[in-house]
């Protein structure tokens, strides 16, 4: 039996574990390479892979990872595939590498990511692993010259919300919660071991480079641009699906309404004619009439992640055509000169 002071302590630790948030995703940088090589591999086909670290703190570790066999839909190979995880992590453990699964990670092209698929992943890794992240790399975007990667996590107000499966915008003004909630990205922090800082330091030259670079005054984005736009004319016509649907429901809406007000009134005006013979007068209310049984309101889900996607390509096209300008104007200078 724990004795008080126990208890205590165990009492004090459990309300620090739980009072930690997330804060950082710390991954070294053979991981990064690994992902990156994985990704790059197979574009522009879609893969994924296990993260493996520790959960240490406010700080989410990831020290390994492997890739997942590419999915089919057939059932034996998915058994494969699920086989050959838990063969992967007997493995690991073996040679005393970090096995504990703290998420995964995925490619995707775009930034097409945020997807009803995504979420259900993540509440089945919840079921299991206290905190987890999925760590997303864009290979098209990166060719950009910039290195397209982030970890993300669903928020708690999300989570929550999804259990319940409940997204009427009754319940969204409740809870407060809008598109921009549901997911959280979580700042990444690169960490090397000291022999690899030390050989990246030998490997770096003594002199700095002095030879102009003029591939970064390239002005072709043509490509980049027209797939985006592409995906935001989909978004953009899926969104408007959805509201159609949600006009669709407030019509309806608005009929049994009148409907039921007009049965109201005939039901009142019967009530009167009873009460004036000396009947006992009717129930205003009844629940086996059709006209009171209630509309199920469309979900509000797949707007909220639809509208996600819109947010995050014009915020790609805002980027891109912000440094397309900026070397436009460096390229008009230097033809001036």
């Amino acid at each position: 039996m724990a004795t008080p002071v126990a208890r205590s302590f165990l009492q004090v630790a459990a309300t620090e574990e739980v009072a930690s948030p997330l804060r950082v995703v710390q991954i070294e940088g053979l991981v990064i390479l690994k992902i990156i090589k994985h990704c790059k591999e197979f574009s522009p086909a879609l893969v994924t892979g296990q993260l493996l670290g520790l959960d240490v703190g406010s700080v989410l570790e990831v020290t390994n990872c492997f890739p997942f066999p590419i999915r089919e839909e057939d059932e034996e190979i998915e058994a494969d595939g699920a086989n050959y995880q838990l063969e992967m992590m007997r493995c690991l453990r073996e040679v005393n590498v970090d096995n504990n699964t703290v998420g995964w990670y995925q490619s995707t092209l775009l930034g097409s990511f945020q997807t009803v698929e995504l979420i259900e992943t993540f509440m089945n890794y919840q079921e299991n692993i206290r905190r987890c992240v999925c760590i997303i790399y864009d290979p098209l975007k990166s060719n950009q010259g910039v290195l397209a990667l982030k970890a993300l996590k669903l928020s708690d107000s999300f989570m929550e919300l999804y259990r319940t499966n409940n997204f009427t915008g009754e319940k969204l003004r409740e809870k407060n919660l809008s598109w921009v909630d549901i997911f959280e990205e979580i700042p990444i922090k690169v960490s090397n071991s000291a022999l690899i800082s030390a050989f990246m330091t030998e490997l770096e030259a003594d002199t700095p480079v002095v030879q102009c670079d003029y591939d970064r005054l390239q002005l072709s984005t043509s490509p980049f641009l027209e797939r985006n736009m592409e995906f935001l004319i989909e978004c953009m016509d899926d969104l408007s699906m959805e509201q159609q649907k949600f006009q669709y429901y407030y019509r309806n809406l608005s009929r049994q309404q009148a409907q039921q007000q007009a049965w109201l009134q005939k039901r009142r005006a019967e009530n009167m004619a009873r009460k004036a013979t000396g009947e006992e007068p009717l129930p205003e209310e009844d629940p086996s009439n059709p006209v009171f049984k209630p509309l199920p309101e469309p979900s509000r889900l797949d707007s909220f992640l639809i509208t996600n996607q819109i947010s995050n390509y014009c915020n790609q096209i805002n980027g891109v055509a912000g440094q397309s300008f900026s070397r436009l104007y460096l390229t008009k200078a230097l033809h001036e000169n």
